[in-house]
């Protein structure tokens, strides 16, 4: 088992609303729809921490006539990413947010798909690529879980020189893996795979990358696809990756490195490429959602 430490998410979703006692933002009683106020969160950057009374401050006359807005919340490079969802804030608010939004530590704000901010999109560092980062996309809750994500991945594949990243999203391992090998990334998401595309563009120190816009559920890689591969990662959403996992056990890539927060629906897949001739190697637990039952799986196998 692999933990990290308190104080390392740098994502997180939260609620702001109106209640009995006042404004609140923070997050739901377990078991219960109470929205608890919050100024302190022993699991968030202490660099979020600090800044959610002023946040909520600037946040509350966004709310209009709405008693309630969803909020995700991105640390990057550039500050603060924040999407709102459930509200019509009206020009005036917007721009009384966005004057404040530099001295919040805010890089951007998008409300209902219009993002408003001090620069045209928010950098995260990935394995030290800067990747602009599409308003709501995917990415691993804490630096550190990343790393730890990044290392038993490298380890998985081994001496691959020729590897597809399944599901790859922003390029989480992609970068890592491209120092050393031609990677062919797959994606569905294509505001994820056209800032992946880009920031590899930029980087002149990686192998070949190759961004490819797929549909992994629909139309999952065929074994003659896969044979142009010594080895597959595939980091797929909870649902898991049953019909590429069937593929896949039919298929002669030597290793695999599967990465799941669902471990139902990993062992699922894992038993697909089992019975297709697999050994499963390692299997490594990795706690980055502190005080919670979910966890982040990576199982490495090979023939």
């Amino acid at each position: 088992m692999r933990l990290v430490p308190l104080g390392s998410r740098r994502r997180a979703a939260l609620a702001l609303g109106r209640g009995k006692l006042g404004t609140a933002f923070g997050y739901r009683r377990a078991r219960s729809h109470e929205l608890i106020d919050i100024d302190v969160c022993p699991v968030l950057s202490p660099r979020i921490v600090e800044r959610l009374p002023k946040l909520k401050q600037a946040l509350v006359p966004l709310l209009g006539g709405k008693r309630e807005a969803r909020l995700s919340l991105t640390e990057t490079v550039s500050g603060l990413d924040i999407v709102l969802e459930g509200v019509s804030p009206s020009l005036a608010t917007l721009g009384a947010f966005a004057g404040k939004a530099a001295s919040l530590g805010v890089a951007r704000l998008t409300v209902d798909g219009e993002s408003i901010g001090p620069v045209a999109a928010p950098q995260i560092d990935l394995a030290g690529v800067k990747v602009r980062l599409p308003a709501g996309a995917f990415l691993q809750a804490s630096r550190e879980a990343e790393a730890t994500l990044v290392e038993l991945v490298r380890d998985g594949v081994g001496g691959a020189k020729r590897i597809a990243d399944l599901f790859a999203g922003l390029g989480t391992f992609t970068f890592a893996l491209a120092g050393d090998a031609a990677v062919d990334a797959f994606e569905a998401d294509e505001a994820a795979l056209a800032a992946l595309a880009e920031a590899s563009r930029k980087t002149s120190r990686l192998k070949p990358v190759r961004g490819v816009v797929r549909d992994l559920f629909r139309s999952p890689l065929g074994v003659k696809e896969l044979k142009a591969y010594d080895a597959v990662v595939f980091d797929p959403p909870r649902a898991g990756a049953a019909a590429q996992a069937g593929t896949l056990a039919k298929a002669e890539v030597p290793k695999l490195v599967a990465v799941s927060c669902n471990p139902g629906t990993l062992a699922r897949d894992l038993r697909i490429l089992v019975d297709g001739g697999y050994r499963i190697t390692r299997v490594t637990p990795v706690d980055q959602f502190l005080f919670s039952p979910h966890i982040e799986v990576v199982a490495q196998l090979e023939r």
